[in-house]
């Protein structure tokens, strides 16, 4: 039975597990589940998981949550190139603290502008406060600072000559608010080449494959008036930035 690993690549968290699995050959079945629509709330989906988020790793009868736990489980089995997680004591602590602090930074703060800018506005009709938004991108900058002056430095990649796991989780969350326009590479060169760089080792094809739909963002009005989001999805949304 191949491994099912149930996504939706709007999410970054799920974009990091589909393409180092597709990286690395790791074979696997597409399980989408479709988060405009509440999927992640239906009976169906709950049998798989009670935590109802994505992304999700079936295999067999082993599920398991939580992205950082899915790169490192199949890091693990497969048996993966060593720069991917390393083995030597102080580089995997390189990796694990980005992976750490990232949590409540990039990814915080670059959902947060992500969903002020592509979300809300699609739910509601109304943009977000200019205060509420200019804070959000001002946390946001910060953080992209931090991760320049602090994890990157003048190496090439987060470990040193390498890409590891970090510059993959790195790399689909800062892509989150590029899809809605704010291009948080401009006016940041060393960003820009580590960017290009992580593009390149990952491939082109897959890179894109994997941001096609967070590229297209601005097609999420029509695709909640095609669905019908549900009226208590849409409350929750709504109440998750009140």
């Amino acid at each position: 039975m191949p491994l099912e690993l149930y996504l939706d690549l709007h999410s970054q968290p799920c974009r990091s597990v589909f393409l180092f699995a597709k990286i690395n050959k790791i074979p696997f079945e597409f399980k989408a589940v479709d988060l405009s629509a509440g999927e992640q709330y239906g009976d169906e989906f709950g049998k798989v998981s009670i935590i109802r988020k994505v992304p999700v790793l079936k295999d067999g009868d082993f599920i398991l949550t939580e992205s950082i736990a899915i790169l490192q489980y199949l890091a693990a089995k497969h048996h993966t190139p060593d720069h991917w997680y390393p083995a030597e004591l102080q580089k995997r602590a390189r990796v694990d603290e980005f992976l750490s602090w990232q949590h409540t930074n990039i990814r915080t703060h670059g959902s947060k502008v992500f969903w002020f800018r592509g979300v809300l506005p699609a739910v509601t009709g109304a943009p977000v406060p200019k205060e509420k938004m200019d804070a959000a991108v001002e946390d946001l900058n910060m953080s992209l600072k931090t991760f320049e002056d602090k994890f990157l430095q003048s190496r090439p990649f987060i470990i040193g000559d390498q890409l590891s796991v970090a510059d993959l989780v790195a790399i689909v969350e800062m892509m989150q608010p590029v899809g809605t326009g704010l291009d948080v590479f401009q006016g940041r060169p060393v960003l820009s080449a580590w960017r290009d760089r992580v593009k390149k080792e990952i491939g082109v094809e897959v890179f894109d494959e994997a941001h096609k739909v967070i590229m297209n963002v601005d097609t999420l009005p029509q695709t909640f008036e095609n669905k019908g989001l549900p009226e208590f999805l849409k409350l929750r949304i709504q109440k998750m930035f009140n």
